[in-house]
């Protein structure tokens, strides 16, 4: 038997990345594509309309005058593209946003989920015909209403596996997971070490053959070189010293021991962008593909497996 994913992470709402991540099939010929978690963008930029109606928008630092629908439509895509939220608004809702941070939350809820929606949507409908089936796990970042949009729909190819057992080629399980160890973000699935263990423990219990099996654990284990990441100080600013940031291991203990103690076949891991590279830990690959979403560039790796055994690996970007 052979079966080859396509893997990509940490897409962070970028549009370009998932447009790309669905043209995957043509250019990489896989028969299962997944995605390990943090789908959803991280801030809503506003274009706001102006007394003389023209609109304005703050783009990477910059104000600029939108004079045309042309013009907007065009800074509304880049701002798409780059994992952001545009959102058309005038003065006033600014004010009251501004006052009002219930209604910030609410309304940046609300463009994720749409987005997230809109994806799967388009994902069902391109990969239905091709007998690709697409795992997307929500990561840490990612809200837990999310997860209603999989279970509204109830779609034949895209599914999300998070806290299951499922089988990818009708030989290989994988369980997966989006939680991770706590974070300096608090984000909305960071979990403590103790409850990650025993959350992972339950899947794995679940599983016939986990010599054979893939762990989809967004967070990378612990010093592994896959989760190497800048030290923050009290103000969440990178730690400096004569040679640069400071760089410290930030996994998940919980996860690192996991693959220690039952040695899959295949580790797949994000969280940590900068962290792009690939791991042996004992007989388990681990992968972390990396993440480059807010320059619209896809890293992913294609990962080739036969019965018992990873025949061969391929970081990619494009």
């Amino acid at each position: 038997m052979f079966t080859r994913i396509f893997y990509a992470t940490d897409l962070h709402g970028s549009e370009k990345c998932f447009m790309k991540l669905l043209r995957a099939g043509e250019v990489y010929k896989p028969n299962v594509i997944i995605v390990g978690g943090d789908i959803t963008g991280k801030m809503i930029i506003p274009i706001i309309k102006q007394s003389d109606g023209y609109y304005k928008v703050n783009y990477l630092g910059v104000d600029k005058i939108l004079k045309n629908e042309e013009e907007i439509k065009r800074i509304e895509q880049l701002i798409k593209d780059g994992g952001n939220y545009p959102y058309l608004t005038n003065e006033k809702e600014i004010e009251e946003l501004t006052i009002n941070k219930g209604l910030v939350e609410s309304l940046f809820l609300k463009l994720m989920v749409e987005r997230v929606e809109n994806w799967l949507k388009v994902a069902e409908e391109k990969l239905k015909n091709k007998n690709i089936k697409l795992f997307i796990t929500p990561g840490n970042d990612d809200s837990l209403e999310i997860d209603t949009i999989f279970e509204k729909y109830n779609f034949i190819n895209v599914m999300n596996p998070e806290g299951k057992v499922v089988e990818i080629d009708g030989y290989h399980e994988m369980i997966s997971t989006g939680y991770s160890n706590v974070t300096p973000w608090k984000c909305p699935r960071d979990i403590s070490e103790e409850e990650l263990e025993k959350k992972i423990e339950i899947m794995i219990s679940n599983v016939k053959n986990v010599k054979n099996a893939i762990f989809n654990f967004h967070c990378p284990p612990y010093d592994s070189g896959l989760d190497t990441a800048p030290k923050l100080n009290e103000n969440f600013k990178p730690v400096t010293g004569a040679d640069g940031f400071k760089m410290i291991p930030v996994g998940s203990i919980a996860v690192r021991k996991a693959i220690e103690k039952y040695q899959p076949l295949l580790g797949l891991h994000g969280h940590i962008h900068e962290s792009r590279g690939v791991r042996v830990i004992g007989r388990t690959l681990c992968i972390n593909p990396g993440s480059e979403y807010g320059e619209g560039i896809l890293r992913g790796a294609i990962v080739n497996l036969e019965k018992d055994k990873v025949k061969g690996y391929m970081l990619t970007s494009g």
